[in-house]
């Protein structure tokens, strides 16, 4: 049968919805991996990783169910939310690949502040740096209050803002890309569940309504 059959269609929707699963498998293992080494202390972005990755996995189940059964309803939903999804995910990618140094520097300034003192403590003890930027007096404060190692082996240490920049920098470019890249694997998603849909099975009684 040449692809773009009913079984072509079945299968490439069928592996499609295996590697979501197996990314929102990834993503709850990495979160569970990451908070059991002390590498995440914050509950909230393991909760939010691992319910990004349940419900991926749950969307993936829907349409591998859907798929596997020709089921219409199922299907149905499945294209509505991953169309949803990949809006919203394209919108996000194209905002964390569009802002700029300013933005960054706004954003890591007012969430340094927002912080716990035991937050900033670990960020200054795992990024070996002290303060943010050195701009006001609480920065110096902070700077005075510092534990990193580094203040131990030299007078100075390199401001946490700098290294908060270049890491931010370089992970909104990475999860820009990957969005994106993504975002148009669900927009894949929706062009074939809406097609298999339409699709007749060959097996099914010829005079069923689809």
């Amino acid at each position: 049968m040449v692809c773009g059959g009913f079984a072509c269609s079945k299968n490439a929707l069928c592996a499609l919805n295996v590697v979501y699963m197996l990314v929102g498998l990834l993503l709850i293992g990495v979160a569970a991996w990451a908070k059991g080494l002390g590498l995440v202390s914050s509950i909230h972005i393991v909760g939010g990783v691992i319910a990004v990755g349940v419900f991926l996995l749950l969307i993936a189940v829907a349409g591998l169910v859907g798929a596997i059964n020709h089921h219409q309803v199922l299907l149905f939903f499945y294209m509505i939310i991953l169309g949803l999804v990949f809006v919203f995910q394209f919108v996000i990618s194209c905002s964390c690949l569009a802002i700029n140094l300013s933005k960054q520097t706004d954003v890591i300034n007012a969430s340094w502040w927002v912080m716990s003192n035991k937050t900033r403590d670990e960020l200054e003890r795992s990024f070996d740096c002290c303060g943010l930027f050195n701009l006001t007096a609480l920065d110096q404060q902070d700077y005075a209050f510092c534990t990193a190692i580094c203040k131990s082996r030299s007078p100075t240490c390199q401001m946490c803002g700098e290294k908060l920049l270049k890491h931010s920098d370089e992970a909104l470019k990475i999860l820009g890309g990957v969005g994106l890249f993504f975002s148009f694997t669900e927009i894949l998603g929706v062009w074939l569940a809406m097609r298999f849909r339409n699709q007749k099975d060959p097996r099914a009684n010829p005079s069923a309504f689809l």
